[in-house]
């Protein structure tokens, strides 16, 4: 859904595809298919029960057919009868029909009030397509949609960090020293909450902005903190508390304290003020 940092960021239809073979798994619907929206129009690119090839890479626009009218709508519609549906215009009846299609479901994937994908449900048989079916293909949009969010964001702060990379021989001034070190400790955060791929990828990020700042290449004795002890720190360098840290990292309040103390062990510190200073020495923490 996004060219930028295509070595970085999975493919969103990779998620799309995950989210249709969790719902074959649960639901016995006997067709599944969607794809991206791209500047207003849909690209059908993914599909689970189909048996013939007429939908596949058929461009749907806005307005246009089932699909179109949630893209331009931003909600889900269906219809138990597609050929003599008249809420829809038939821009696509040729493929629809072809594949003996009857009643539709179709639910946009929405991100910041943009449509970015479009799941259907489908039968050949006019049973409509509501209930618990309705429930489950808007519950996978809605995780989608906040995957693609997460992802957009990762994709905004890394934009930032190669900005910050090229701008590296020039000193930063203080408040922009104190934004890309908000930012750090924002990836830290989302790190914790992707899966384990993505939160590989944002953590491998946050490290490049520790040393970037810190104007070197190396990260010094790495191996010092754990993981889960540099996301506390980066938070209690940003100015957190333990409760707000552990709100913004799904932890106990105990299991920060834990993870601090643990980590001003390590650093030879006596306050969270020498432990943030020591692991910024060592380019843990920018």
């Amino acid at each position: 859904m996004t060219g930028r940092n295509a070595l970085l960021r999975p493919r969103d239809t990779d998620a799309l595809r995950d989210e249709m073979r969790r719902l074959s798994k649960a639901l016995e619907v006997p067709v599944l298919f969607g794809g991206e929206v791209h500047a207003g129009s849909l690209l059908l690119t993914e599909f689970a029960g189909t048996r013939t090839n007429g939908l596949r890479g058929l461009a749907v626009s806005s307005q246009s057919g089932l699909g179109g009218r949630v893209i331009d709508r931003l909600r889900p519609a269906a219809v138990s009868d597609y050929r003599s549906a008249d809420a829809i215009t038939h821009h696509y009846d040729r493929p629809v029909l072809g594949e003996g299609l009857r009643s539709v479901l179709a639910v946009p994937v929405v991100v910041d009030s943009i449509p970015r994908a479009v799941l259907y449900a489908a039968r050949r048989d006019s049973t409509p397509m509501g209930g618990k079916t309705a429930d489950a293909v808007v519950a996978a949009c809605r995780r989608l949609a906040a995957e693609i969010a997460i992802r957009d964001e990762v994709d905004r702060r890394t934009e930032m960090l190669s900005l910050a990379r090229t701008g590296a021989r020039s000193a930063p001034d203080a408040a922009s020293i104190e934004e890309l070190r908000s930012i750090h400790a924002g990836l830290r955060e989302l790190g914790a909450s992707l899966d384990s791929v993505t939160s590989r990828q944002a953590q491998a990020l946050s490290d490049r902005l520790a040393r970037v700042i810190g104007g070197d290449t190396e990260v010094r004795d790495q191996a010092c903190l754990s993981r889960r002890e540099i996301d506390v720190l980066a938070l209690v360098a940003v100015g957190c508390a333990n409760a707000e840290a552990a709100k913004r990292l799904s932890l106990g309040a105990e299991t920060v304290k834990s993870y601090l103390r643990s980590a001003m062990r390590k650093l030879g510190a006596h306050s969270r003020a020498e432990a943030v200073a020591n692991a910024r020495r060592m380019n843990l923490l920018p």
